[in-house]
């Protein structure tokens, strides 16, 4: 267990190319948000779930955005606010095939020492695109992340360019999931067809 971080899973998305909710999905017998909080809790004593508004259905504790519509920064900044861990480690509900032990790998990140200081965020890039919904964030990034959001920048990328990041490329975090399956998300019908022929689930 990483005793020192609280999983957040951001399930607050409007689904808009999906056509529904893709928290509520079902994969090989399980939902998508039922498959990221399973993973999440072998790894993390405590595991929040960001939504748009409370839901009968998730057992996990709940919180919602400060503000509406939003977007993910806004999911990040209400449940970082809820946090007594030094770290938190964001995800989407839509990764089904995140796997623990990529997570781990990307946890002994944090406490590396960069030329600009202590890390303040451990962030993949896959393809050269940044994963900042599978990421780890200090805590004590929330009054920049507020204060970001305040001037209008609602984007996590944004928030980025103000932190003292270690971004981990591909080829590091092959030795703990050789295909990358954990950064496949299921945005589309397809990609939930794709998904199903996928043999490979998380854990």
């Amino acid at each position: 267990m990483i005793e020192d971080c609280t999983a957040l899973i951001l399930a607050g998305g409007e689904s808009r190319r999906m056509g529904q909710d893709k928290a509520s999905l079902v994969l090989n017998g399980m939902t998508l948000l039922e498959h990221v909080t399973l993973t999440m809790r072998s790894v993390f004593p405590k595991v929040i779930v960001s939504v748009r508004g409370l839901r009968k259905d998730i057992e996990a504790q709940q919180v919602c955005d400060e503000a509406k519509a939003s977007g993910p920064l806004a999911g990040l900044i209400a449940g970082m606010a809820q946090m007594e861990t030094t770290w938190m480690f964001a995800v989407a509900c839509d990764m089904p095939f995140v796997k623990a032990d990529l997570v781990i790998q990307l946890a002994k990140y944090r406490f590396e020492e960069l030329p600009t200081g202590p890390v303040q965020a451990v962030v993949p890039i896959i393809e050269g695109h940044p994963q900042p919904l599978a990421a780890f964030y200090a805590t004590s990034t929330l009054t920049a992340m507020r204060k970001c959001f305040a001037m209008g920048d609602k984007s996590i990328r944004g928030v980025l360019t103000n932190l003292i990041v270690r971004y981990v490329n591909a080829t590091e975090l092959r030795g703990s999931d050789p295909h990358l399956n954990s950064f496949f998300d299921l945005d589309t019908p397809y990609d939930l067809a794709q998904a199903k022929n996928m043999k490979e689930i998380s854990i």
